[in-house]
């Protein structure tokens, strides 16, 4: 039996709720090289912008409002120079404004949809003709069939594409399980199980269909037992709506009293093998430079780098990049 590899991970610069490696160009750069031992051919900008913080200096951003802090780096450059070192794929992901979240109605989503597509033209503009440049990321992570959701998929996918000839476009939602209230910080969040799942995403698929190239859902908001039914019918509607499926095996514990630790392995193992069992032809992980990397604030990432490389018949060991 093949064995399901990670083959891509999201890129934290702008960090929410874990803490910051404070890395600069060389930092990154030497991650990029464990990166690409450990079998990684994708990365994806998970965000461009997050509570005041900008991860390339934009224009468009701060003329929507707010104070903004100009990045002393331009990450999106730096993350595109090193992905065209490495050799690996960089996906562009959009933005997170504060002044819509955590509450947001249709209209509010229908407003923050026209301003992504401010930020995907700016980046268009400013890093399209790179070579590393692959596609995009659609920093909208919801569950449900929220009012608007949909149409923001489809106003920011369908620009998205249209700006770079058809580029690939991907979203990662996340499951309502019955871990979904704690995961999500949100007590308003209800478990509606597969039934529910299935109902919701049928819809948002059906409008995304043709625009929305992959789809990644996060596999920590449901227990583990619960996994296996979530992941068989995303695999099973992707399929229906022509769209390719992959998970988004989460390399961080849930289930630890703080947050957030490297996920112990045999978890992620039977992750790993639950996705490839539900027909899952990929894996991305979020997110590989806190929890996996042999650089990491945690000693036990650089285990977690060794477990999974072993599992995967690599030669690369966290021991080569010290």
């Amino acid at each position: 039996m093949s064995k399901l590899r990670i083959t891509g991970t999201f890129l934290d610069e702008i960090s929410y709720d874990i803490p910051h490696h404070n890395w600069g160009p060389e930092e990154w750069d030497a991650d990029f090289a464990a990166m690409k031992a450990m079998g990684i051919q994708k990365v994806f900008l998970i965000r461009c912008c997050l509570h005041k913080f900008l991860a390339y200096p934009s224009k468009v951003i701060p003329a929507h409002g707010g104070l903004w802090h100009q990045p002393p780096v331009d990450w999106i450059d730096l993350f595109l120079t090193l992905a065209e070192k490495h050799g690996l794929e960089f996906y562009a992901g959009t933005g997170v404004r504060d002044d819509l979240y955590p509450e947001l109605n249709e209209q509010a989503r229908l407003d923050d949809a026209k301003v992504q597509v401010e930020i995907i033209d700016e980046i268009q503009s400013l890093y399209g003709h790179r070579k590393a440049f692959a596609g995009w990321y659609i920093t909208n992570e919801i569950c449900r069939n929220y009012p608007g959701a949909a149409e923001q998929f489809v106003m920011e996918a369908s620009h998205a594409k249209k700006v770079t000839g058809g580029k690939p476009v991907m979203i990662s939602p996340f499951f309502a399980g019955s871990k979904v209230r704690e995961a999500a910080s949100d007590p308003t969040l209800e478990f509606f199980g597969v039934e529910g799942h299935v109902k919701h995403w049928t819809q948002i698929f059906e409008a995304i269909k043709g625009l929305v190239d992959i789809v990644a859902f996060q596999d920590g908001h449901a227990e583990l037992d619960e996994l296996p039914g979530f992941l068989t019918a995303t695999a099973e509607l992707a399929k229906k709506y022509g769209v390719t499926c992959w998970t988004n095996v989460e390399s961080f514990d849930r289930d630890m009293p703080w947050r957030f630790p490297p996920i112990k392995w045999e978890k992620m193992l039977w992750k790993l093998e639950q996705a490839e069992s539900a027909g899952m032809t990929d894996a991305l992980t979020f997110e590989f430079s806190h929890f996996m990397s042999p650089h990491s604030m945690y000693p036990t990432a650089g285990h977690l780098y060794d477990r999974y490389c072993e599992y995967a018949g690599l030669p690369a060991r966290a021991k080569d990049f010290r």
